[in-house]
């Protein structure tokens, strides 16, 4: 609002006290009190506006909460029927994406907790995890866990008894006939590939470690068919060497969990043991890979299911529903017989049949 008229009344005030001691004085107040009318008639005028624009934003102010009482009407009529009200369109998913937005990647540190509170979890759901491969040396693992190869370890217990019953040692195992040793592991598929690399490791054993299974990494990797993950096999079973061994249920799992974003064995390895001390390796191996048997599956992860679901960054890859979750689960943890027929006595569930056998024979 300007000042003028509040400057004029001011100069008028002074002309008022000049002029009443003079000959036109009587005019000067006449003329004063014209101007002291038209400012009473300006302010009057803007008196009046300001009414005018109370009442608009009164008005204004009054059809907004009218608007608002209306909006809220429907959810007070449901509240009062005992009904819950309609959430506004959007709000839930604004709500998650808020909330997907206000969280923080997870730092290395933050994912070595969790993976370590993992294979603490793991060690309590899986007290009894084991290699799941009948042997009594190290010379019938390294067999068994060659033949292992793109077959279940179930398969290979079934057939290996008949195989070791007939080549007993290396020496007896290089001499043997290939076409007979073939129909042997007939079962484990790619039998005769597997034939040529079990007669040649047991050729290398009799004639360059004399006839022993070597308990360095170094000797094993060069025995035909033999790679690390074989070899941490038996040096973390036979020789109670530490090793992580890195099996296609280890890599699914070491992925799903974070702990790596490789799908390279070897850097797996490497990577997965910096997170872990080194007397933890065989143990976390098994672990992990009895959960991926049992509950984290390839194809339908029973997450409705999993101890470890709180742990897990792919919650909900697989199914979610409790019940249907259960149904999934393998092995002992849905009530069916282990892999080995010779399982340790510790173990809580059946032990497998014998090749040709029924499941409940």
């Amino acid at each position: 609002m300007s000042n003028s008229p509040v400057r004029a009344q001011a100069k008028g005030a002074g002309r008022v006290r000049d002029e009443a001691n003079s000959a036109v004085g009587e005019r000067g107040v006449s003329k004063q009190a014209n101007a002291t009318k038209g400012s009473s008639r300006g302010a009057a005028g803007t008196s009046k506006k300001t009414t005018a624009a109370v009442k608009k934003e009164t008005t204004q102010e009054a059809a907004k909460k009218a608007e608002q009482e209306s909006a809220q009407e429907p959810a007070s009529k449901a509240a009062a029927a005992g009904q819950p009200a309609a959430a506004k369109p959007g709000a839930k998913a604004a709500k998650k994406t808020a909330k997907k937005a206000a969280a923080k990647p997870e730092s290395h540190l933050g994912m070595v907790r969790r993976a370590r509170k993992i294979n603490r979890e793991l060690a309590e759901v899986y007290p009894y995890a084991h290699p799941e491969l009948d042997f009594r040396n190290p010379f019938e693992l390294l067999v068994a866990t060659v033949l292992s190869a793109q077959t279940t370890d179930l398969r290979v217990n079934q057939t290996t008894p008949a195989l070791f019953a007939a080549y007993p040692t290396p020496e007896d195992l290089a001499a043997a006939v290939p076409e007979e040793v073939e129909e042997l592991i007939r079962p484990t598929g790619f039998f005769r590939a597997k034939t040529k690399s079990i007669m040649g490791l047991a050729a290398a054993l009799r004639d360059d470690f004399g006839g022993e299974v070597p308990g360095r990494l170094a000797d094993l990797v060069k025995l035909p068919g033999v790679g690390r993950k074989t070899a941490f096999v038996v040096l973390g079973n036979a020789f109670g060497v530490p090793g992580i061994t890195v099996d296609t249920h280890f890599m699914r799992l070491a992925r799903r969990w974070k702990w790596t974003e490789s799908d390279d064995p070897v850097k797996i390895e490497a990577e997965v043991a910096e997170i872990f001390p080194k007397s933890e390796w065989t143990m976390l191996s098994h672990r992990v890979i009895f959960h991926g048997r049992r509950i984290c599956h390839a194809r339908k992860p029973a997450c409705g299911a999993c101890p470890i679901a709180h742990l897990c960054p792919s919650y909900g890859e697989g199914e979610t529903d409790p019940e249907k979750a259960r149904k999934l689960l393998k092995y002992e943890k849905g009530g069916f017989p282990g892999q080995r027929l010779n399982p340790p006595p510790d173990y809580p569930g059946q032990p497998a049949p014998p090749l040709g056998a029924s499941p409940g024979a």
